[in-house]
């Protein structure tokens, strides 16, 4: 069954999930790490969407984004796509590497990390 489109209102907090594909791991080294933090803040930058707080993890990553004047949507295929490019560019792969979740009412924690960076 599909799950229903997310709600995308400017200045709406969503907690956005993205897992690798069955799980996988979507940061193989630091520089996959860094690759991502920097496409992230590039982006927030260019446009004025505000992250509350982030966290990577091998296989996932969560982000406490607002977004302002473009869609969340467009936001996330611009990120996503351009880091599963390089990525797949750097470890001689091909294909798909994350895939988006709708985030459960459990899944806000406080133990995301925080990052001035992000703000």
């Amino acid at each position: 069954m599909l799950r229903q489109a997310r709600i995308d209102i400017p200045g709406l907090l969503q907690h956005v999930i993205v897992r690798g594909v069955a799980r996988t791991d979507i940061f193989l080294d630091d520089e996959d790490r860094e690759d991502f933090v920097q496409r992230l803040n590039r982006l927030l930058a260019e446009t004025k969407t505000t992250c509350s707080a982030w966290a990577l993890l091998d296989n996932h990553v969560h982000l406490l984004l607002t977004p302002t004047e473009q869609p969340l949507a467009r936001f996330m295929r611009r990120l996503l796509t351009g880091y599963a490019v390089v990525f797949n560019l750097r470890h001689k792969r091909a294909g798909h590497i994350n895939l988006c979740l709708p985030p459960s009412s459990s899944s806000l924690s406080p133990a995301c990390g925080t990052s001035a960076a992000c703000r």
